[in-house]
């Protein structure tokens, strides 16, 4: 009988330290319960020297965006969140750039630069604030896998409200381009006509064990605890879908823009995913840009990347 009670309280004991070392990792990775919704006089920015010098640019473009006209949207998620974002128009009937923000981030720090250059490429742009995020409900970020999920929903939505001629083009920064680019291997309607991913991760497994390994810890022994919390507290697989599998199966053309000193989300992600990508594809990389600032970097080769291939493929 003593020898059972030892092996119960073993297996009691090692159950508890798999379920808090799950916990801390689902509140590291996943959690969050900061909105990152700028008050009037507030400017956000993005942690990180890095960001400093671009700082002046990123505000001018916070308020011009402020000061935009702008339609208030909202939709309903597939397991009932409140998601909101901001409709910007250049002129009916144009395109419509569909734009998500990175991890942690919001629309307007994230994608203010984004309005700007829609506006000077004459289309209208729709820029959402995730699940977790901005004036968004939610209080878990799945790296994309419920994200991709809400893109397909807010495609219905410009559908059902913009016309059902509408033509979209789905663009993302950081996180935000890999749930762009889970997004492009669903089975989308035809109005979905270009993916733009700036900075995207090629994985979930690989960009967390990255960061784990820079936090000087074990990558192979953390991991699996970090998929488990997912799974028990965050309710969602992980490992549903990636990047690099999904991008197996887009229909559409797509642009992969990156920049080469990029010290969080290696470059090599990109070039992993446009090598296995089968549809007209351009990659467009930047020297001496750092994390999701190849645009602030050199706009003039972001603009010109652009502008070529959406001519070469009559995305218009």
């Amino acid at each position: 009988m003593l020898y059972l009670w030892t092996i119960l309280g073993i297996l009691g004991f090692v159950a508890i330290l798999v379920l808090t070392t799950c916990y801390i990792c689902f509140r590291r990775c996943f959690y969050t319960d900061r909105k990152n919704d700028p008050k009037e006089n507030e400017f956000s920015i993005p942690d990180g020297e890095i960001y400093e010098p671009y700082r002046d640019q990123m505000i001018n473009w916070m308020k011009e965006v402020r000061a935009m006209p702008h339609e208030d949207v909202e939709i309903t998620s597939f397991d009932g969140l409140k998601l909101r974002g901001r409709y910007y128009e250049y002129q009916k009937g144009a395109p419509i750039e569909l734009m998500f923000h990175g991890y942690r981030g919001n629309s307007e720090r994230d994608l203010c630069g984004g309005v700007q250059r829609c506006f000077a490429l004459r289309r209208n742009v729709l820029i959402v604030d995730q699940r977790g995020s901005g004036r968004s409900e939610g209080k878990i970020i799945t790296f994309g896998v419920n994200e991709s999920k809400d893109c397909v929903t807010w495609i219905d939505f410009i559908i059902s409200h913009y016309g059902k001629d509408s033509r979209i083009i789905l663009t993302g920064i950081s996180m935000g381009g890999a749930t762009v680019l889970m997004t492009a291997g669903k089975n989308l309607p035809k109005n979905v006509i270009c993916v733009l991913a700036d900075c995207p991760y090629s994985s979930q497994k690989e960009i967390i064990k990255k960061v784990i390994r820079e936090m000087k810890l074990p990558e192979n022994l953390l991991y699996p605890f970090v998929k488990l919390a997912a799974r028990i507290f965050g309710h969602f697989n992980l490992e549903e879908t990636t990047p690099i599998e999904a991008i197996k199966n887009c229909k559409v053309p797509v642009i992969f823009i990156h920049g080469e000193s990029d010290a969080f989300v290696p470059c090599q992600m990109s070039r992993d995913v446009y090598a296995i990508c089968t549809t007209p594809k351009i990659i467009f990389t930047v020297k001496d840009a750092d994390h999701g600032l190849a645009y602030l970097v050199d706009p003039d080769g972001y603009f010109r990347t652009l502008r070529h291939f959406c001519a070469e493929n009559n995305i218009v």
